[in-house]
């Protein structure tokens, strides 16, 4: 009979919370929470009373936590990149299987540490690449394995950010800074990366890149742009990325037309119109977007060649007013033409009309990422009882992350291009020079 796996989560912030923590509670038979850490006290609190969890299974650090006897058969790490290694390794070593939040590490070397370490441990470690599990990309694979389309010759993929997300995310918040967190390329886009090597059966053998920082900068600011958005901004009326906009005033986003959800509740937990007001006067989600202490890039194009011929490209944009993916799929036989929000996937045989599928009406109730977070949290419970294997193993996602690392060097060494096999080397040496 099916045990109820338990897991340990290391990080209550966004993923922690509202993705994994809520997937429990609402899946009481498929998950038990038994350990958490964090360093805000309230949000430890808040998951003690939600899963009955004892005092001395509440942590307010990673280390304590892996300094205790072994709490549950999964470590769930939901810390910033750059925090994901040393607990990785000490889990590893404790014996517990992993749930690791992408990037792995923004560090090539790391991340093949914490591979080489589960093969040795023999441990899971599920990389939450969570497009993988949605309907929409399902489809996709599903229709390029039947062979309708023949064989693959290229795919084109578009990661529309969007630009609030972007100027929330990427300029004001977590992931702005390359030194502090991982490239934009490896922080936003591993997971398209990976969907590429994932539709394709591929491998990739070279990686060239181009893109740059090119707007969010203090040269690009117009005149009577204040430092923050609060401050008397004179060109707030005409400025899309005006905070008080995204985060209060914006029917699409705002706290007052009742989005108290992301982005507004990284902002303030709870987002009110008050609470968010008070952290855009004196925090960093009230900056200007010029006058931030950002450097990754906002817009960049990857070019990949794979083995058997196959080309793939992928283009990432801040500036786009939804945020959204759309692939092309191009093969010998016929075409795919995909919209992910529209959760339409159109597919052309050459000779015979076009076919739509609709993977939103066939599939009710989508939750986040198109569905794939609650496919994979599904997935993940059947993986710890021993049925099936992981859609998003690390060895699969290492492959994404090195063509990361290759894109980065190339994009900020002119375009050259880079091995794959190369590219923890080269990425290295290229972060050591910067330094």
């Amino acid at each position: 009979m099916a045990h109820t796996p338990k897991a340990a989560i290391i990080g209550l912030g966004s993923r922690g919370r509202h993705v994994y923590a809520e997937y429990a509670k609402l899946n009481p038979d498929k998950l038990k929470i038994t350990a958490v850490a964090d360093t805000d006290p309230v949000r430890v609190s808040e998951a003690a009373k939600t899963f009955g969890i004892p005092a001395a299974n509440c942590f307010d650090c990673a280390d304590k936590l892996l300094a205790a006897e072994k709490l549950a058969d999964i470590l769930f790490i939901c810390t910033p990149d750059g925090e994901h290694y040393r607990p990785a390794m000490l889990a590893l070593e404790k014996g517990y299987h992993l749930l690791l939040e992408k990037p792995i590490s923004p560090n090539p070397e790391e991340c093949l540490d914490i591979a080489r370490l589960a093969k040795e441990r023999t441990r899971h470690v599920v990389v939450c690449h969570v497009l993988r599990y949605t309907p929409f990309y399902t489809k996709i694979k599903e229709i390029i394995d039947s062979g309708r389309i023949g064989d693959i010759v290229t795919i084109q993929a578009i990661e529309n950010v969007g630009y609030y997300h972007h100027a929330h995310s990427f300029v004001r918040g977590n992931w702005r800074n390359s030194a502090e967190t991982s490239p934009m390329i490896l922080a936003k886009c591993c997971h398209d990366m990976d969907i590429l090597l994932w539709l394709s059966g591929r491998h990739i053998k070279n990686v060239q890149s181009y893109g740059s920082l090119s707007y969010f900068k203090p040269e690009k600011a117009p005149d009577g742009a204040a430092a923050r958005c609060l401050d008397g901004c004179k060109v707030k009326e005409s400025c899309p990325y005006d905070a008080e906009k995204i985060y209060i005033t914006s029917p699409r986003t705002g706290v007052i037309a009742g989005h108290t959800g992301w982005p507004n509740s990284i902002v303030a937990s709870p987002a009110t119109e008050q609470s968010l007001r008070r952290a855009l006067e004196t925090g960093p989600y009230g900056r200007c977007v010029f006058h931030c202490d950002n450097d990754v890039a906002d817009h960049q194009i990857v070019n990949l060649d794979m083995d058997g011929g196959v080309t793939a490209s992928l283009t990432m944009s801040a500036f786009t007013g939804e945020i959204n993916r759309h692939i092309k799929v191009m093969g010998t036989l016929g075409e795919i033409d995909a919209d992910m929000n529209a959760g339409i996937v159109k597919t052309h045989i050459f000779g015979f009309e076009p076919e739509l599928f609709n993977v939103i009406e066939s599939n009710e109730g989508l939750s986040g990422h198109g569905d794939g977070d609650s496919r994979m949290m599904n997935s993940l419970c059947d993986l710890l009882n021993g049925g099936g294997a992981a859609l998003t193993p690390i060895d699969d996602s290492i492959e994404s992350h090195l063509a990361c690392f290759a894109a980065e060097y190339s994009r900020t060494h002119g375009g050259v291009s880079v091995c794959v096999n190369e590219a923890s080397n080269l990425y290295q040496s290229g972060r050591k020079s910067d330094d």
